[in-house]
């Protein structure tokens, strides 16, 4: 008799609502991230801002820059610098497949949202592309729209 291996819950560190809202996610990937010493403490305190952080690809490695991780308070003088070009871990033919969709197609890569995962930080990347104005106001007429029916249906019950 095989045992299942137990599926640990995943604590979620923080989420990109502006890209669901600024872009179309194609399709996404969850990447390692390579940190340096306080970083991951940092993470875990919710100390960081990725609001306007993008990836680049750079000969077959994967950069996420813009990622702001604030010093953590209680470190040394050894501290890292804030505003840092990050490693993103993923396999080459990943790498390879995202390189040429970005290249041909006009889209974007953006961190949707960081995680932990058996004790590691993880990066859920997103495949995007950018909205214009009219698909943004369909989207705010949508999530009303949702908002209304749910609260009718509250009232209701």
């Amino acid at each position: 008799m095989g045992q299942k291996k137990k599926k640990t819950p995943s604590n979620v560190l923080g989420t990109n609502r502006k890209a669901r809202f600024n872009y179309f996610v194609e399709e996404s990937l969850e990447c390692g991230i390579v940190l340096k010493g306080t970083e991951v403490k940092s993470l875990k305190a919710s100390q960081f801002s990725f609001t306007d952080s993008f990836v680049e690809i750079v000969r077959d490695e994967m950069f996420l820059n813009k990622l702001h991780i604030t010093p953590y308070n209680f470190g040394n003088i050894n501290n890292h610098s804030p505003e840092r070009s990050r490693k993103l871990l993923a396999h080459k033919k990943e790498i390879h497949k995202l390189e040429k969709k970005v290249n041909e197609r006009g889209y974007t890569l953006i961190p949707l949202k960081f995680y932990l995962k058996d004790g590691l930080v993880k990066v859920e990347v997103g495949l995007c592309k950018g909205k214009k104005d009219f698909d943004k106001r369909d989207t705010i007429k949508k999530k009303d729209q949702d908002r209304d029916a749910a609260r009718n249906f509250r009232n209701d019950y």
